[in-house]
């Protein structure tokens, strides 16, 4: 199998998905998002497609194609549900998790963007990187610091626990 990697501006992506498309590339996999808001080069939220060819040839294994770009923060994004109709699910919820919005969005029932996983009345969009979580705000969390608080040197330490039926370190031969 070969893998592709492909990073278009944000007015090339649609017209990008469609050429991958035509090249072969038919099987829709996943649609998601990566928070880079953080970034100070280039702030916003790489969108990801990843394709397929599913059907190798004798001069070639299958090839899959994973194209991204990044989208500055607020701006929209051309919906590729004309291309594939199965990736509406995948942009409902990069749309309800991460906040991108995708301009022409179809599918098919006419209600447009709308809240897909979350419950009814959820605000925020939980995968970004500034939405804090609510067991954060109301308890200390028990891993590791947040970044910036400082490290502890040694973590603590726990009991090992063997599998089941496998003897502890008493057991075996002894040295004389």
């Amino acid at each position: 199998m070969t893998q592709e990697d492909r990073t278009v501006s944000p007015p090339e992506w649609l017209r990008a998905v469609r050429a991958a498309h035509d090249a072969g590339f038919t099987h829709f996999d996943w649609l998601s998002a990566v928070d880079e808001s953080d970034r100070e080069d280039a702030p916003g939220l790489d969108i990801v497609c990843h394709l397929i060819d599913p059907v190798p040839t004798p001069e070639r294994d299958q090839r899959t194609l994973l194209m991204r770009t990044r989208v500055p923060l607020g701006e929209s994004l051309h919906s590729v549900t004309g291309v594939f109709a199965g990736a509406a699910w995948h942009e409902r919820e990069t749309h309800e998790m991460f906040g991108q919005d995708f301009t022409g969005f179809v599918d098919g029932t006419g209600l447009g963007l709308r809240p897909l996983l979350l419950p009814d009345g959820f605000e925020g969009t939980p995968l970004r990187k500034s939405f804090v979580l609510a067991a954060r705000a109301t308890r200390p969390w028990p891993g590791g610091k947040e970044p910036g608080e400082g490290h502890s040197t040694k973590s603590p330490s726990r009991r090992r626990v063997a599998a089941p039926g496998v003897p502890g370190p008493e057991w075996g031969p002894r040295e004389p």
